[in-house]
């Protein structure tokens, strides 16, 4: 992803994980990459313990399967491990003409109807030109560290 200073004319979709730590502001951010095949959507839960903070990326431009992007991230949500944790979702191929606007996404994915308590943005971008991507992360940064100093 661009956020990482990557090139980006190689980005494929994440088969697998990948497990990256970066430096970001003041912070250290342990980030797993987790794919979204199906196949691989079992194994999603191994990841689960003591996460802050939930990136969930929507293509856009893909109409087709956003009912399905919308079960799954209900899906997610229902999880215990993950119900202190700020979700940060990315509108991705922005850049893509006819994606749907991160204002659409919502609607579909219904998110003013979320638990009340859970933290959440959603953020047009993309990846390939890098837009957005800062403006999220600085969000999910700023969101996480807010709650967690506050416990302090």
């Amino acid at each position: 992803m661009k956020i990482n200073g990557e090139d980006t004319s190689v980005i494929s979709p994440t088969l697998g994980f990948n497990i990256k730590t970066i430096a970001y502001q003041k912070y250290t951010l342990n980030i797993w990459d987790v794919g979204g095949q199906k196949t691989i959507r079992s194994y999603w839960r191994n990841y689960f313990e003591q996460t802050d903070g939930l990136v969930w990326v929507v293509d856009s431009s893909d109409l087709r399967r956003l009912d399905d992007c919308k079960y799954e991230l209900d899906n997610l949500l229902k999880e215990e491990r993950l119900s202190g944790a700020s979700l940060l979702i990315f509108a991705n191929k922005q850049d893509i003409q006819g994606s749907l606007s991160p204002d659409e996404i919502a609607k579909v994915l219904n998110l003013e109807a979320m638990d009340k308590s859970r933290h959440w943005k959603i953020v047009g971008c993309s990846a390939f030109t890098g837009d957005g991507l800062l403006e999220g992360f600085n969000w999910l940064v700023q969101d996480i560290a807010s709650r967690i100093y506050m416990l302090d």
